[in-house]
This record gives C-alpha cells, structure tokens and sequence, in this order.
C-alpha cells in the first residue's frame, strides 16, 4: 500500500499535470480560433521548436551563457549580502544604513536599473548587475530575519552555562539562520533569472537566451520566441528546486549529526 505522502505526492502530481493540459487546451482553442501562426502558433508547434531548439548545438551555447551570467550576479549577491546582513543583523547604526538602501533597491522597478546599466556599462555586464541589484535585497533580508529571530531563551541558556561562541554560532545561529537563508535564496533564484533575461533583451549581448529571443521578435517567429520563453521558465524552476533540495539535504545531514 501507498504510504500517506506517497499518495499526496501522487494527487499534487496529477494536480499540476491537469493544471498544464487545461492551459495547452486553451492555447490549442485561441490558436485555432486566430487562425494565423505568426501571432499564436498551436501549442504542438511551438513544442516542436524547442524540441529542435534542445538538439541544435548552438542552443546550449545561449543558454550556457545565460546560466552564467545569473550564477555570477547570484554568487556576488550572496557574499554582499552576508556582509551586509550580518552586519544589519548584530549592528544597529548598519541596519539604519543599509536599510533604506535595500528597500530601495527592492521597491526599484528593474527597468529603470536596466536603462541606467545601459549607460554605465557595457551589454555584456547589464544582466549581472541586474541579477546583483535583484537577488540583493532578498538574501539580505533573509540572512537578517535568520539572526534576529534566533530563540532569545537558546542564547540566554547558552550564556549561563558559558557555552562556547564557536558552538552557539554552530548550534543556535545557523540552524535558526539556515530556514530563512534558504528561503530568501529560492526567492531570489526565482526572480533573479527574470531579471538576468529581461536585462539580455534589452541590452542585447552576443549569446544568451534574452538575445535569442529579441532576435525572435524581430523576425516574427513567435514559435522561437515561445521556445525560448519555455526555456526561461523551465531554467528559473530548475535553480529554485536546486536550491530547496539543498535545504532539504542540510537540514537533514543536520538533524542526523545533531
């Protein structure tokens, strides 16, 4: 017999699958009711174009170059964000510096970072800035959460019974730290691959996926720039479950070596 989460992970499974066939449904019904491919190609069409986007060689090369991009802004967010949350978290003067700053930052819609990183920079150098200035606040914000909601009481005990720094770090900060990390993480992998591509529309650089499909709207191929939406879409899902099963595997290998 199939165990209680065996039979949740079945039902939420057919639940997304139902999801995906109601809206390839509804595509399939638009697309034959316009009639006209250039605007709305069927949904059989447009999967066929990414199934030949996968086995073009030079495919994985546009997307090689867009997975870059963003793991180089998310890489630069982390350590800036560490800085700075560690910082906002355990000093109060840091907190009112930076604090603006990164609601700011946040608040920013993207394109006007894009418009001003066009001018700073080159178009190579526009996605990561603009992958930085996304994934910025959010790691920030969790990182300071994870300290300030650390259990006052494990901290008071830990300093009664004079328990070492390194170990209250190891044992009350980081497992308090790791949920939120975590959760800010995801959340910046989630919005950060966005902001990496909409930044590669605009500013064009040699390869990546945004590039591809700018060059798709100009030539009216909509099954290619559908393709390549797809690809989007399916590339920010692939780095946000990466970074949950990360969380899951840690605080697994924590609770065992706890």
């Amino acid at each position: 017999m199939l165990r209680l989460t065996d039979k949740k992970s079945v039902r939420e499974t057919a639940g997304y699958l139902s999801g995906i066939l109601v809206l390839l449904l509804i595509w399939h019904v638009i697309s034959l009711w316009l009639d006209n491919p250039v605007i709305l190609p069927s949904p059989a069409k447009a999967l066929a174009e990414v199934v030949r986007m996968f086995i073009h060689p030079g495919f994985y090369r546009e997307w090689l170059f867009t997975i870059m991009r963003g793991l180089t802004g998310f890489l630069i967010a982390l350590m800036l964000a560490s800085c700075i949350g560690l910082l906002s978290a355990t000093w109060r003067a840091a907190w009112f510096l930076f604090n603006p700053l990164l609601g700011a930052v946040r608040s920013t819609p993207v394109i006007s970072f894009i418009l001003l990183a066009l001018i700073w920079f080159g178009s190579e150098n526009v996605p990561v800035f603009i992958a930085i200035l996304t994934m910025l606040p959010l790691i920030s914000f969790g990182i300071i959460d994870g300290i300030r909601n650390t259990d006052r009481e494990l901290l008071e005990m830990a300093h009664s019974f004079r328990v070492g720094r390194w170990n209250v770090i190891r044992h009350i900060y980081i497992p308090s730290l790791l949920p939120f990390l975590f959760n800010g993480m995801s959340n910046a992998m989630g919005f950060g691959w966005r902001a990496v591509i909409i930044g590669e529309v605009l500013s064009q650089p040699f390869r990546g996926i945004g590039s591809r499909m700018r060059d798709a709207q100009n030539y009216l191929n909509v099954s290619e720039l559908i393709g390549w939406t797809l690809v989007a879409i399916l590339t920010g899902y692939l780095f946000e479950t990466l970074v949950r099963k990360a969380e899951q595997k840690l605080m697994r290998w924590k609770s065992v070596s706890s």
